[in-house]
């Protein structure tokens, strides 16, 4: 059994002029097909003598599928595939930090194999950090055609939450397919958190980023991994990642109905003094104990998020565990 730490990180030193690395889960059907593009992407980029050498780092997410046979036959064909497998599915985020620890170029790309980030930009963005211009080439769709107009919507109410909420700069529409400098990617891998968002952690780091925009494509083949209960989890750990507002939004929540409940306290009594009403009673209190009892609930539920992120790190658990890589494969074979 292989765990984290007992995968080597990459060195300083380079091996390679550009790395890629794919998260995969279930993406047996749609392997085949990224690989041919990707190919076709690098050859065009060999032949314009930009690069002389280039890696695969596939990272299977505890894949209930074929993946794991997939890579191990890309393997046997071509010396440039490397693969890390999951001994479970850690989630996307933990297979993007694994794929950057072990990348070696000296440039490195993050993409879905999906194919809906298409690998025919790598050209294009490859340009831009080879001129200076930036230390990160970032993609971000300008459409989101296809895709549920319910999701769509919820998609751009997180991107305007992000940007009130966080003083990071999140783009809207932004894909976590870029092409970054050795430099850009060793500072995210510096963030070696548990409770990780990328799409906040990549414009954290700072450093010159070039957006590149492109129309939403449909998945190659197979079936999107991310459900709409995922996606909101997701969220929130981006805005509980990233911000302490919510923290001074349940302040300023139970000081709204304090001041709430003491208006409520001076119109009784001024009622009282001058018509002489009876207080009706059980109505009016039952309302006002639930209305006090959901602000405390709301604000004792977002602490809650915060010190659940903090148990989180504090356990110190590695990201994944690895159940089998490359060279652990070759090796007892």
């Amino acid at each position: 059994m292989y765990n984290a730490n007992h995968i080597p990180q990459h060195q300083s030193e380079t091996s390679c002029d550009i790395s890629l690395v794919v998260p995969c889960f279930n993406e047996e059907e749609a392997l085949p097909f990224f690989y041919a593009e990707a190919n076709k992407a690098l050859a065009a980029l060999y032949e314009a003598k930009k690069i002389s050498s280039h890696e695969f780092i596939f990272v299977d997410d505890g894949s209930a599928d074929g993946t794991v046979s997939v890579l191990r036959a890309l393997r046997d064909k071509d010396a440039s595939v490397r693969y890390v497998s999951f001994s479970r599915n850690f989630g996307k985020e933990a297979a993007l930090y694994a794929g950057l620890s072990q990348s070696r170029g000296k440039f490195t790309a993050t993409l879905d194999a999906d194919l809906q980030d298409p690998p025919a930009l790598l050209p294009e963005m490859l340009d831009a950090l080879l001129s200076g211009e930036a230390d990160c080439a970032a993609t971000r769709r300008v459409n989101r055609k296809g895709e549920p107009p319910v999701r769509s919507f919820f998609a751009r109410c997180f991107y305007r939450i992000m940007h009130v909420l966080t003083n990071i700069d999140i783009v809207g529409g932004a894909r976590d397919f870029r092409l970054m400098t050795r430099r850009y990617t060793d500072a995210v891998l510096s963030l070696a958190e548990r409770n990780r968002f990328s799409k906040g952690i990549f414009p954290w780091v700072g450093f010159r980023t070039k957006w590149f925009a492109f129309k939403n494509t449909e998945r190659v083949a197979g079936k999107t991994k991310w459900s709409f209960t995922k996606l909101f989890a997701y969220s929130l750990d981006g805005i509980f990642g990233f911000s302490t507002k919510p923290l001074a939004l349940a302040s300023f929540a139970g000081i709204a109905a304090m001041a709430l409940a003491f208006a409520g306290i001076v119109f009784i009594i001024v009622r009282k003094l001058l018509f002489g009403d009876e207080v009706a009673g059980w109505p009016s209190l039952v309302c006002i104990i639930l209305f006090v009892g959901g602000v405390q609930l709301f604000t004792v539920g977002i602490l809650g998020q915060y010190v659940a992120k903090i148990y989180t790190e504090v356990k110190g658990r590695p990201l994944f565990i690895v159940r089998e890589t490359e060279e652990s494969r070759e090796s007892d074979t």
